[in-house]
């Protein structure tokens, strides 16, 4: 199953414990799901926990069963359909709306005003036509209607929730949408699918644990570049001198930072300070150091 599978499946876990509840559910439901029509409700899903919620669903919010629904064993898609015009209608009047007149859908406030009601509007709408990425992958949850004002609606009330989405459009479809892991995780809270957001959450710590590994692997491998690549320099240049001058003729610091640096050839600055005899600061050390160097740019290609 994928992450969005899963995620559905947890919301249908949800009790359907009042007829406000299973009304309001239902109304996101229907405007969010493939047809809602005056003459026919079509609802689509390839979830098998939502397949099996919606019959129950609807029996607590209309009195009422589908003309056609899958078998219980049906796999793939599964299509539930209503025609019947009594039915229709009393599923109209639920939400105040009357069918011969409804040219567009808009959102009646008025049918969730209550919080749980608003979450159980989201639940519904989220199990019809919303779809969550997995957070391994990258964080994006949506809400796809082909209604526009429902769209623009929907967006109060998640505000109201306190979620702020993005808009904008696909297909013919309508969306709001999530792309910060906090806030995904934090919409399946209010809606009662705490494992779902907990999952998104354990996915942004290990994806930033991870990055965090890399970058300090990476910052490391650079500093191991630089301390190497300085190391290499400050060799060749005390091989020219050495070649020129002889080392013993050099000042005695110069020649003690000379050998210490021949004899740990790929030690940083600070791990030679530590080993310099008698001890020297590693500021000192790096002085000494440029001294060689500089003594070096002086030698001609001739006298090396």
């Amino acid at each position: 199953m994928s992450f969005s599978s899963d995620a559905k499946a947890e919301l249908c876990r949800a009790k359907i414990d009042n007829k406000s509840g299973a009304v309001a559910e239902s109304y996101g439901v229907l405007l969010y799901c493939n047809t809602f029509s005056p003459t026919e409700i079509r609802i689509i899903t390839a979830s098998e926990a939502f397949a099996a919620r919606l019959p129950r669903l609807f029996r607590r919010a209309f009195s009422l069963g589908f003309d056609v629904q899958p078998a219980e064993d049906a796999k793939g898609k599964r299509s539930f359909l209503i025609r019947e015009q009594d039915k229709l209608e009393r599923i109209f009047e639920a939400f105040g709306a009357d069918r011969t007149a409804t040219l567009s859908h808009h959102v009646n406030f008025g049918v969730i005003e209550e919080e749980s009601d608003r979450a159980a509007f989201v639940r519904g709408a989220f199990l019809a036509g919303g779809s969550v990425t997995d957070p391994e992958k990258r964080y994006h949850l949506e809400l796809a209607t082909p209604h526009h004002s429902v769209s623009r609606e929907s967006y109060s009330v998640l505000l109201e929730m306190g979620f702020t989405a993005r808009e904008t459009q696909r297909g013919g479809n309508y969306l709001l949408y999530f792309k910060q892991a906090d806030v995904i995780a934090d919409f399946f809270t209010a809606l009662g699918a705490s494992s779902t957001a907990l999952g998104v959450m354990t996915a942004k710590v290990e994806k930033e644990m991870r990055n965090t590994i890399t970058r300090q692997i990476n910052c490391d491998s650079a500093n191991a570049d630089k301390v190497v690549s300085a190391a290499q320099e400050q060799l060749d240049a005390i091989r020219r001198v050495a070649k020129v001058y002889g080392l013993d003729d050099l000042p005695e610091g110069l020649r003690d930072a000379a050998l210490l640096r021949i004899t740990n050839p790929a030690a940083s600055l600070s791990d030679l300070a530590q080993l310099s005899y008698p001890k020297v600061t590693k500021s000192c050390l790096s002085h000494r150091l440029k001294k060689l160097m500089s003594i070096a740019q002086t030698i001609t290609e001739d006298e090396a």
